[in-house]
């Protein structure tokens, strides 16, 4: 009888024991519900008509470097313009590996003034230009040394920044002048499952020296409308953690289950120690 009461008891502890642990378990990792990582909730019509928001247009500033690359009918005289490891340039990463300085783009700096010197040609004033009003203006002092030259200007050093709970956080380059933020996001390998969707934070460098602060809701469709759709440079995105990613790497909740193997543990001795 006294072993029958001895098992009962012990059921009831373990049971106890079991329903406190699934308790723990369930209060830490609670659930990240699906409305808090859908993107572009709203209508679901299966076709929508939006209108797509116009992209601000990049002028060259001092201090941009530009990727000139020049084609021609003279193949040796196109190396002598085309500016160095042109044809490395390509929208990725600015990052290396730790300890390891960034890297720099190769091409041509526009000076205080807003210049480029070129060879044979000498200084060209691009400043506000679009990249495409550059790449005419360069084009058309070219035809004096070249036959039937054709130009091309990319910006090498428009960057952006991604941080917090992305995949990939780093600084990135812009080579495209339409870069949208699902795309720069999409770089930096989307959001974690702890990702703040419904509060992303965009800094942005405004006008007169002025720093804009904007926040965006990416469970909402009215981004894809919205001003802030396109990427800038100097741009720093930055996702904030749910609270569940907060509470799940709290040192006090990691200590949890070792403080429930010791309550365990001594409650077996006691129980034993009374039979």
């Amino acid at each position: 009888m006294k072993f029958m009461n001895t098992s009962v008891l012990n059921f009831k502890y373990y049971s106890l024991s079991l329903l406190l642990g699934c308790f723990l378990v369930l209060s830490l990792n609670s659930c990240v519900q699906t409305k808090q990582i859908v993107y572009f909730q709203g209508d679901t019509t299966r076709y929508i008509s939006l209108k797509v928001p116009a992209a601000t247009p990049r002028y060259i500033q001092p201090s941009d470097i530009l990727g000139v690359l020049v084609t021609s009918i003279s193949t040796g005289s196109n190396e002598l313009f085309n500016a160095p490891l042109m044809g490395n340039m390509s929208v990725s990463n600015y990052s290396q590996n730790p300890g390891q300085g960034r890297s720099q783009p190769f091409g041509y700096l526009v000076d205080s003034l807003g210049n480029i010197v070129m060879p044979l040609i000498g200084k060209i004033n691009v400043k506000d230009k679009t990249v495409d009003q550059a790449a005419l203006l360069i084009e058309a002092k070219l035809k004096e040394h070249l036959k039937e030259p054709s130009v091309s200007v990319r910006i090498a050093n428009h960057k952006f920044s991604v941080l917090g709970e992305v995949n990939r956080p780093s600084v990135y380059n812009i080579i495209e002048d339409r870069l949208t933020l699902t795309e720069a996001l999409g770089m930096a390998g989307d959001l974690t499952i702890f990702g703040k969707r419904e509060n992303v934070l965009l800094i942005r460098e405004g006008k007169n020296g002025l720093r804009e602060m904007v926040r965006i809701d990416l469970t909402k469709r009215d981004i894809l409308t919205s001003p802030y759709y396109y990427v800038q440079p100097n741009d720093v995105i930055y996702v904030e953690p749910l609270k569940t990613k907060a509470t799940v790497t709290d040192q006090s909740y990691q200590l949890v289950p070792i403080f429930t193997g010791i309550v365990s543990a001594l409650g077996i001795l006691i129980l034993n120690l009374r039979n």
